[in-house]
């Protein structure tokens, strides 16, 4: 499949039997509410990738918007949440991405995202204001980056579409003033819930 090829939809409902045989390990996750079943998931590893890195974003950017904690105090607790989301990626897309022999891919998002945490670690305790004022601008990017490339890799238009729009995202930074960060988070953890809700194209 290329990313011209509309024989399958770029968003559908999840087809328990494809999931089945596309992965080697599946997670169903059930809500009960006085005995009766009111939410059940079924949740592949890069959808568990998904919902980690969809937390770990929101819970970030929220923090940025809205808390008084220091910027250091922040930069060091972004650093952890950033390695920990990095740390549980590779485990559990381990598997996967040598089965597709897409080990580069995965290497690729750790350097996405280890550079973005040099960064910003650079620019909150070593002063470069540039990197400061641009936070959002640059996670966004880097993550529009890993998102194109993953298309490509994967024949997937879904991606795509989710890069091209945090790619939309940088562009609106501009227009939503002191509410970037907050605008921020709900771009990247929605794409993100999306994808881990949804079965999306892909070869």
């Amino acid at each position: 499949m290329n990313l011209l090829d509309h024989s399958q939809p770029i968003f559908r409902q999840k087809q328990k039997n494809l999931y089945y045989q596309e992965y080697q390990s599946l997670v169903n996750f059930y809500l009960k509410i006085a005995g009766k079943t009111v939410y059940s998931g079924l949740y592949s590893c890069l959808d568990q990738v998904f919902i980690i890195w969809g937390l770990i974003t929101a819970a970030i950017f929220v923090t940025a918007q809205f808390s008084t904690l220091s910027w250091t105090t922040q930069a060091i607790i972004w650093s952890i949440l950033t390695i920990a989301g990095t740390l549980a990626m590779m485990i559990l897309t381990h598997f996967w991405v040598r089965l597709r022999k897409l080990n580069w891919l995965l290497y690729t998002w750790v350097i996405l995202m280890i550079g973005g945490v040099i960064l910003t670690d650079c620019g909150i305790f070593l002063g470069w204001g540039w990197v400061l004022i641009n936070l959002s601008h640059l996670w966004l990017g880097l993550c529009s980056i890993g998102y194109i490339i993953t298309s490509v890799a994967l024949h997937s238009r879904a991606l795509l579409l989710v890069g091209l729009g945090h790619l939309l995202g940088v562009a609106i930074l501009p227009y939503v003033m002191g509410w970037q960060f907050l605008a921020t988070a709900i771009i990247m953890a929605a794409s993100l819930l999306i994808l881990a809700e949804t079965q999306w194209d892909h070869s």
